[in-house]
């Protein structure tokens, strides 16, 4: 296995960065069926709270080109997604028709070309389609042009598309409006999504009309399972599944959102839909064993959460594989506002994973996810 990135300290916490090089087959076996689209009536309500009056500000429109820059210093500045020969993270779909996060490198600019430029490389057969890893592609149609992002004080990403935006396979639909949101809202300073075609505010997308009368936020999901639940019985958590990359030698992560009993505690629910694995079909791994126990889940004053889990297969909690650790620290970080989280595992208090690395200790999500190969 690959050794881990170097890892930066942060006060108590320490950044992780997810290892790269890992068994090509999965830890305990593939479980593996297509993600179809959520039901109708559980479409509506999730878009329906994925904004706020606060995000829409409803009359909010692209900035013309002479604006741009001066939006750009004044509302877009918290918004830069990395500097100079730094990585940004993308949305891409891979070979199993899901989305997963990508770190890529970008050109050098400023933060709104650059918020122009992850969104661009989201475009099929794009201008950076051969800067993405095997096995990856973007989903928005091929042609779509990136006239413009600009971000308000309500931190609300404005994008505006030319009309080749709208020639898309109506069944990729719902997975465009994710990967735009998840996308933009994991830069620093977004919050939320509106969305333009030339000139035009879309209250709805053009061919299935999914509503777009709010904001998108990451509360609308991503990869969402087959058959969805009515949320007025549920609430929606994600979690951090593995994958194998084309090669065989590379590992990543996928989010995927599952609907819970409503009430549940959000991140022991969504530490339970880890354990109970991905569903078939979909090409994910299972990252714990069908013994693996959750204990307890603990936030403490710091605000680093405790995980507790038992499983006899890792009895000395030593050489733990990273797929196991790691997806319990990206899925805290998802359902917990990017809590650092340290786990404790058969009662002890150091676990090691197969990288040396003391997940015991407070470790955090990285800052770029799937730093994978071209």
């Amino acid at each position: 296995m690959k050794h881990m990135k170097q890892i930066r300290n942060l006060s108590a916490v320490c950044l992780l960065t997810v290892p790269l090089a890992l068994s090509g087959c999965g830890l305990f076996g593939s479980e593996s069926a297509a993600v179809d689209p959520p039901p109708g009536e559980v479409e509506a309500q999730m878009l329906e709270v994925s904004g706020t009056t606060e995000l829409d500000s409803g009359v909010f429109a692209p900035v013309a080109p002479e604006e741009k820059e001066a939006v750009a210093d004044k509302d877009a500045k918290a918004a830069a997604p990395a500097e100079a020969g730094e990585r940004t993270t993308v949305f891409l779909e891979d070979g199993n028709g899901l989305l997963a996060p990508v770190s890529l490198s970008l050109p050098k600019g400023e933060s709104s070309a650059m918020l122009k430029d992850s969104l661009t490389a989201l475009v099929s057969k794009g201008a950076y389609a051969s800067s993405l890893p095997e096995g990856f592609q973007g989903v928005l149609p091929a042609g779509t042009e990136v006239k413009s992002v600009s971000v308000d004080k309500d931190k609300l990403a404005v994008v505006e598309f030319n009309s080749a935006f709208n020639d898309y396979d109506p069944l990729e639909e719902r997975k465009i409006l994710e990967a735009i949101t998840w996308t933009l809202t994991g830069q620093e300073g977004i919050k939320g999504v509106q969305l333009w075609v030339e000139g035009k505010k879309l209250t709805e997308m053009p061919l299935l009309g999914i509503p777009l009368d709010r904001a998108l936020t990451r509360s609308m999901g991503i990869n969402l399972p087959k058959h969805g639940t009515p949320l007025m019985n549920s609430s929606a958590v994600t979690v951090y599944f593995s994958a194998a990359a084309p090669d065989g030698v590379h590992q990543y992560y996928v989010p995927v959102t599952r609907f819970v009993p409503a009430g549940e505690e959000p991140l022991k629910a969504a530490l339970n839909e880890l354990i109970a694995g991905p569903e078939s079909g979909n090409g994910l791994e299972m990252v714990m064993t069908q013994e693996t126990v959750l204990d307890s889940v603990k936030a403490g004053q710091n605000g680093v959460v405790t995980v507790s889990l038992t499983d006899d297969m890792f009895a000395d909690s030593k050489n733990v594989p990273n797929e196991f650790l790691e997806s319990v620290v990206l899925t805290v970080a998802q359902n917990a506002e990017d809590a650092p989280v340290q786990i404790r595992l058969n009662g002890k208090e150091t676990v090691t994973g197969s990288n040396n690395i003391d997940y015991g200790k407070p470790v955090s999500a990285p800052e770029y996810v799937n730093e994978l190969p071209l």
